[in-house]
């Protein structure tokens, strides 16, 4: 049940290729999102560069990539795959913990499969604790650490990270 006591389900979750005009909407729920799993386990130097403007831009350029879960006509989370890589994955804060989550790792591990991979890859900070409990428990792995290369719309940012992959 989400904050306003609905209860969902995943036959109320729908999932659908990202529209243009849900751009706005994906934007909110990755700038909000994004702290809590990035502030104090990223480089100070990123920050200057995820402001709101920079959410607004990127979801703008990325909605050919992005996949939406929907509930009750409202867009409430969101995945970007590229080739094998879950790139991002967030779901609004009122839905977390009522399988949003699962419905959009399951779908993107679908698309990865379906463009002919067969594993899918994503980087997660090491102090971002929550998300790796989550990766693990869907059939993730770490593969230990290396350095992602953020993007800024300059010269990226390398972000200490994990490797998790995944057999698909």
């Amino acid at each position: 049940m989400n904050v306003d006591g609905t209860v969902i389900d995943m036959e109320t979750v729908t999932l659908r290729p990202a529209r243009t005009e849900d751009a706005p909407t994906i934007a909110r729920i990755w700038h909000a999102g994004w702290p809590d799993g990035h502030l104090g386990n990223v480089p100070d130097a990123l920050l200057a560069f995820r402001d709101e403007a920079s959410f607004g831009r990127r979801a703008a350029e990325r909605v050919a990539d992005t996949t939406v879960a929907v509930v009750s006509g409202d867009v409430v989370g969101f995945t970007m795959v590229v080739g094998d890589e879950l790139e991002q994955i967030y779901v609004a804060a009122a839905y977390r913990g009522l399988g949003v989550a699962d419905a959009l790792i399951s779908d993107a591990e679908r698309r990865i499969r379906a463009a002919g991979h067969d594993r899918a890859w994503l980087a997660v900070v090491p102090g971002n604790a929550r998300a790796r409990r989550f990766y693990e428990r869907r059939g993730w792995t770490d593969q230990g650490r290396f350095e992602y290369p953020a993007e800024t719309g300059s010269e990226p940012v390398q972000v200490p990270a994990q490797r998790y992959v995944k057999r698909l």
